[in-house]
């Protein structure tokens, strides 16, 4: 099954990749790896707000983490036209912005994570870390940067 058939059967549409909202690109490639900037959440009326343990639940970090997947596939797709071009998920990191007791930022970060997989099978599964922040900009409560490898 194609990747574009794979989001057509999870319901997923891509629209156009979210801007930059500063002197930067949301992805570059170098030789077969492809570096995509940090990407947060973002809803039909702007960006998500929220601190994961405190305004939010595990569970609405876990939606705000596969929408950030979205929307980080939309820059992927338009930086190498064919998301079957992707070899594997290389390396991730997620960013919760969480509360200062807060200890469940892994299981925030599977939202993105299990997205991944659903898209692109065994190798949307890479290596990665998840921590917690502080605030993130705009008070996204999710920001996420993803390493990937094409052919």
């Amino acid at each position: 099954m194609s990747v574009d058939d794979r989001l057509r059967e999870l319901g997923i549409e891509l629209g156009d990749p979210l801007p930059p909202v500063g002197n930067y690109v949301g992805a570059v490639t170098t030789g077969n790896l492809v570096f995509l900037s940090g990407h947060g959440p973002r809803g039909t009326s702007g960006p998500v707000e929220g601190k994961v343990g405190n305004t939010l639940t595990v569970e609405e970090g876990q939606r705000a983490a596969r929408n950030v997947g979205i929307n980080m596939l939309a820059t992927l797709k338009a930086e190498i036209g064919d998301l079957s071009r992707v070899r594997r998920v290389v390396k991730v990191l997620g960013m919760v912005n969480a509360a200062p007791d807060f200890r469940e930022h892994p299981k925030v970060i599977n939202g993105f994570s299990d997205l991944m997989v659903e898209v692109f099978g065994e190798s949307g599964r890479g290596s990665r870390s998840a921590v917690g922040m502080g605030s993130l900009p705009f008070q996204i409560p999710i920001e996420v940067e993803m390493i990937v490898e094409i052919d």
